[in-house]
């Protein structure tokens, strides 16, 4: 017989875990509090590790109008001269998948299709209830709505963000959250309006095709950088602005005194991005927050992933790949899996293959690309096997993050635990 599992949240883990526990023989049912199913924001990179598992779920990047990265440069944001540069066209035969760069909206449609579509033979669709407010969850594996309606399950996978609900029911306590002291805007423009302006003919040449991080070399405290690729088959460009956080960095700020805020901590950037900011819309910016990893992830029968486990800096932009990394493993350590009396010691597992990756990728994302020596010493806390080496550098944190392949990880330690080399509680 199939577990019956609730999925809470229909955001990118959500979804990406119902359809990864629904291709493992399971009976899947989303709980969404929202009243719409379309994701919404700007776009993100699926790096290889990310890839990987959307590949394996048999998403389709050409669907989701994906752009393959293969190249990543660094450029200065005054002259924009090229100062380091990273070649990622050879990413599939090194690390096994390539890189992409995908829009929010399209990224989750396609995740949407895989996991409510009904040609997947031998497979049931993800039940998807739209306007399901979960107010708490129990551990014995349960939910209970807004509505006051109490819903039970063998497995409760709790993908409900950042302000999640269901890590109430895991932990006793929050860990340490603490502000970073830079913000992030984030803006959407078309290509078009890049090409056809002359004067950004200079800033346009001055990148190559893929994703460039265009930083401010003069500034040695605070960090302040632009990152620009694009998505939706190269018709969009996506921008992302990390500062030191002003008083109007806010989603809710109109967007005219946002514009301004933003020129004002980059108006020393190549005036060629300065028209770009000046000619943006529907800017949106928000602070960002440091989160300590979080001491577990499951309790009982309620295991969280994503954002509701593992916040993150966007440095390095694993968040989202994470998640899917998280799905991955849920599905593969669940296949034949028929007894609930076994969830838990498989959640036991997943935890084990989980803890260190992901510990060790959130504390890098807390510093940009080639600063990896800063946080050094906090990576060696979470090395896999304890005492081995750790990213120092912008390319061993590249190989680190590319090359990880979480299904290999879930066969090792199902060997361990079949060995008996595992000591399960």
């Amino acid at each position: 017989m199939p577990l019956k599992v609730i999925v809470v949240g229909a955001g990118i883990g959500g979804l990406c875990a119902a359809t990864s526990l629904r291709q493992a023989g399971h009976d899947v049912e989303i709980f969404e509090r929202s009243s719409f199913t379309g994701e919404v924001g700007a776009a993100l990179v699926l790096t290889p590790n990310g890839s990987r598992v959307l590949s394996s779920l048999g998403f389709s990047f050409e669907r989701a109008r994906a752009c393959k990265m293969v190249q990543w440069d660094t450029i200065l944001g005054d002259s924009m001269g090229r100062v380091a540069s990273l070649d990622l066209s050879m990413a599939e035969q090194r690390f096994g998948a390539p890189l992409w760069s995908v829009h929010r909206v399209d990224l989750h449609n396609e995740l949407l299709r895989l996991a409510t579509s009904e040609d997947t033979p031998g497979s049931k669709p993800v039940t998807l209830r739209l306007g399901a407010q979960v107010v708490d969850a129990s551990t014995d594996g349960s939910i209970t709505l807004k509505d006051g309606s109490r819903h039970a399950a063998d497995l409760i996978v709790g993908a409900d963000g950042l302000h999640s609900v269901l890590r109430g029911t895991v932990l006793t306590h929050d860990t340490k959250v603490s502000a970073s002291g830079l913000s992030a805007f984030r803006f959407l423009m078309d290509t078009t309006m890049l090409e056809d302006d002359a004067k950004l003919a200079q800033v346009v040449e001055a990148r190559s095709p893929g994703l460039s991080l265009i930083i401010d070399a003069k500034e040695t405290i605070s960090e302040r950088h632009v990152v620009w690729y694009p998505c939706r088959d190269g018709e969009v460009q996506n921008f992302v602005g990390i500062h030191p956080t002003r008083p109007a960095d806010h989603e809710e700020t109109e967007t005219e005194a946002m514009k301004d805020s933003m020129l004002k901590e980059f108006g020393h950037f190549n005036p060629g991005i300065v028209r770009i900011i000046s000619q943006s819309s529907h800017v949106k910016c928000w602070p960002l927050y440091v989160h300590e990893p979080l001491p577990t992830w499951y309790n009982g029968r309620v295991i969280l992933i994503g954002d509701a486990a593992h916040p993150m800096m966007p440095f390095g932009g694993q968040g989202s790949n994470s998640a899917m990394e998280d799905a991955g493993a849920l599905g593969h350590l669940f296949r034949s899996v028929h007894d609930p009396a076994t969830i838990e010691k498989r959640l036991q597992l997943f935890w084990l293959v989980r803890k260190d990756r992901v510990s060790r990728t959130q504390t890098m994302a807390k510093v940009r690309a080639g600063r990896e020596k800063e946080v050094e010493q906090e990576l060696k806390k979470y090395a896999d096997p304890p005492g081995s080496a750790v990213p120092s550098t912008h390319q061993e944190r590249t190989d680190h993050d590319y090359d990880y392949d979480v299904f290999a990880k879930c066969e090792e330690v199902l060997l361990e635990g079949q060995m008996g080399e595992i000591k399960l509680e």
